[in-house]
């Protein structure tokens, strides 16, 4: 226990930062008075410091329920490095490892203890529990307990046993994304419905979201990239066939990238996340069987190269770009044959419930994508949070949607599909709208057929951006359980009489070309990117030499204010944010001597 500093100042000279962020200093407040509490966070937002200083002030250890090995190794390097006492206890460990773990345990030397829920709950832990102090549980992830939730883990879900075994140790459970429905299953679950309950916000202003039609993706995506030569990035896609397809594509086209997914070896996969993290790889490319252990903030972009299944898995998803607070992308590439590739995913359960849950959210996910409105607001709305204007940082924000008269393009859309039956899907009707001259269309008569080849004029792209569009807006039933037939909604009539107007959106192909990137957050402003990229290299150095990830020695945003400062002395490097008195020690000469050596410029 630390009786004689106040969090404030554990917080000053242990972690370096200079002030909480809103509510950190209340969580943390709630936890040192002993109370249990549940918190929303997102990523990037600081989670960890609201157990890991109460941890460092209360008697006892603190334990910690994290889902993944590499996630806890990656906290307590973390940990480590600002001098605080902490250790994982999972199977990574050899015996010799684990006993010494144990022996810190029993013997008072650790503050802090990252632990899976499944070694938690055996019964010669929880025994071993009772014989020593506890200052807190923490559990991590807190939204793997629930069904509604995006990421459930039925291992998670005896975690609320937690609080008949040890009803006075105060418990905080926490997760970045969560909606109404998940929220209130979480508290059931861990029995903290009379917990304190605090929301820090959903937005992340520094990130900003494009959405474009799926088109060519590849290619898409080589456009994109072409742009971040330097930078990290993480790329989902659904399959594991696809994540090989685009890594070996990317390396074909000289980008430092690699595969990550369920079907690799264990070392592969833990080799390739390791390479990342250190900064030798650029890109991975993953399933998202990758990221819920990734603690790395120098992600600056996120691309989903196929839908996500839920907003929930997006918004965690892109979350993981630019958790240092500097300027980061999410791009989503979005078909609507997407749609049907995840729909089919979901419909595979045998849980009728749990299918039930996922098809809403898929809904909600689609509607996203739907090019009317600030990103920003429509995804933090699904949340249960407004914005009182759009968000300026967005694509449509940024670069509002051309809109047209549409209402001739709908007409040829739904005379088609008429035409055909309303037995086919989007890609059958593409094909007759412009004219294909195939044996299936031969044999079905569709070749003979008013419709055929009206549509000439326009590419496959756009038709389907129409298609999208009118199933969007209810004039067109997709029905997904049927092959993705289309259907005309009762609404049709009015549009193919031509009784009301309809303006659309042209299809966006590509993203926004890149703006000259602001040199850090709002808060940093101008630095000299020079000496930047100096310290990023040094830090590397340092980062090899230790055999931990760069950001463990420094952030880029502790580096930025190095830039925009140019402290010279030991006082100087300790007003900067994430300069702490361990690392002083540890690291201070050396970035000091190189800012000293450093010749001065105006910043920019």
């Amino acid at each position: 226990m630390n009786s004689e500093r106040t969090p404030l100042d554990t917080l000053r000279a242990t972690f370096g930062y200079h002030e909480f962020r809103p509510p950190q200093d209340e969580i943390i407040d709630c936890l040192l008075r002993g109370e249990d509490a549940f918190v929303l966070m997102p990523t990037g937002g600081g989670k960890s410091l609201c157990y890991q200083i109460p941890a460092v002030h209360r008697p006892g250890v603190a334990v910690v329920v994290s889902p993944l090995i590499s996630l806890m190794k990656d906290q307590v390097d973390a940990l480590r490095a600002n001098g605080v006492r902490s250790a994982f206890y999972n199977s990574s460990l050899k015996a010799s490892q684990a006993r010494e773990v144990l022996a810190q345990l029993h013997e008072g030397r650790l503050d802090l203890l990252y632990i899976a829920p499944e070694r938690l709950l055996s019964n010669g832990f929880i025994e071993r529990l009772r014989e020593i102090p506890l200052a807190l549980f923490a559990i991590d992830e807190a939204h793997c307990v629930s069904q509604w939730g995006h990421d459930f883990r039925p291992e998670y879900v005896q975690l609320g046993r937690l609080r008949q075994i040890f009803p006075t140790t105060p418990l905080i459970a926490l997760t970045a994304t969560a909606d109404t429905q998940t929220r209130t299953d979480i508290r059931r679950q861990l029995g903290l419905e009379q917990a304190h309950f605090f929301v820090a916000g959903f937005d992340r202003p520094n990130i900003r979201y494009t959405v474009v039609e799926k088109s060519r993706p590849q290619k898409q995506l080589l456009d994109f990239l072409a742009l971040r030569k330097d930078e990290a990035g993480i790329i989902y896609a659904l399959s594991r066939k696809r994540v090989e397809e685009i890594a070996t594509r990317l390396q074909q086209a000289g980008y430092r990238a690699a595969p990550y997914h369920a079907g690799l070896p264990d070392e592969e996969r833990q080799r390739v996340q390791e390479a990342f993290l250190r900064d030798d790889l650029q890109v991975v490319v993953a399933t998202v069987a990758f990221g819920m252990g990734v603690d790395k903030p120098n992600v600056r972009f996120v691309v989903h190269y196929d839908l996500p299944k839920n907003i929930e898995s997006y918004y965690q998803e892109t979350g993981r770009a630019g958790r240092d607070g500097l300027p980061a992308e999410a791009l989503l590439l979005f078909g609507y044959g997407d749609i049907a590739v995840v729909r089919s995913l979901i419909e595979k359960s045998s849980n009728a419930e749990q299918k039930r849950i996922e098809l809403h959210k898929l809904n909600a996910m689609t509607a996203f994508a739907e090019p009317l409105t600030c990103r920003r607001r429509a995804l933090l709305g699904y949340f249960g949070e407004n914005l009182d204007a759009d968000c300026g940082n967005c694509d449509i924000c940024l670069d509002p949607p051309e809109r047209y008269d549409a209402l001739t393009d709908a007409q040829m859309v739904l005379s088609c599909i008429y035409r055909v039956g309303q037995r086919f899907g989007a890609g059958h009707v593409i094909e007759v709208l412009r004219g294909a001259d195939t044996e299936r269309i031969r044999k079905l008569g569709h070749d003979r057929l008013s419709t055929w080849g009206i549509g000439r004029q326009q590419s496959s792209d756009v038709w389907a951006g129409v298609i999208r569009q009118l199933v969007q807006r209810g004039y067109l039933i997709q029905d997904v359980e049927n092959y993705s037939v289309l259907r005309l909604a009762p609404s049709a009539k009015s549009i193919l009489r031509g009784e009301e107007p309809l303006q659309l959106a042209r299809p966006r192909l590509r993203a926004a070309r890149k703006e000259k990137r602001r040199s850090g957050r709002e808060d940093i402003g101008p630095y000299d990117e020079t000496l930047f990229s100096e310290l990023r290299a040094l830090r590397k150095r340092l980062a090899d030499k230790a055999g931990v990830p760069p950001y463990v020695v420094f952030g880029d945003g502790t580096l930025a204010e190095m830039a925009r400062d140019l402290p010279q002395d030991e006082q100087d490097l300790l007003r900067v944010n994430g300069v702490g008195r361990h690392k002083l020690e540890k690291y201070g000469d050396d970035f000091l001597a190189l800012i000293r050596a450093y010749p001065l410029s105006a910043p920019g």
